[in-house]
């Protein structure tokens, strides 16, 4: 399950930088859940080519992560607006209004993201 949310997440944030066809076969099994021989009769190419392809979509996607580090900057900031919430639940002393100007705010920052 976690390697779903992981492929996912590459996906989201680097799959435009995949050719056409490697998207369409990377979302295919990966989101769809197609198998190598369902792939390789849609599209013509055998198991192994479509296995292939899979793998070099996996690495180039955790490449760009490992260089550019959205995903890790994306977590953090998500992880720190959570804290920043729960901060907020916790402080007795600050109005309503003000607490949910912060709220919007924070829902605003992880929105943008």
């Amino acid at each position: 399950m976690e390697r779903i949310i992981e492929r996912s997440l590459l996906f989201d944030f680097y799959g435009e930088l995949l050719t056409p066809h490697q998207q369409k076969i990377y979302s295919e099994a990966v989101f769809n859940d197609m198998s190598l021989s369902e792939l390789s009769e849609e599209e013509g190419i055998s198991r192994q080519g479509i296995h292939d392809l899979i793998k070099r979509c996996d690495k180039q996607l955790e490449g760009y992560e490992d260089k550019l580090k959205l995903i890790e900057r994306f977590k953090k900031i998500r992880k720190d607006a959570d804290n920043i919430e729960s901060l907020l639940d916790s402080c007795s002393g600050l109005d309503k209004e003000n607490a949910s100007k912060i709220r919007e705010k924070l829902k605003d920052i992880i929105d943008c993201l």
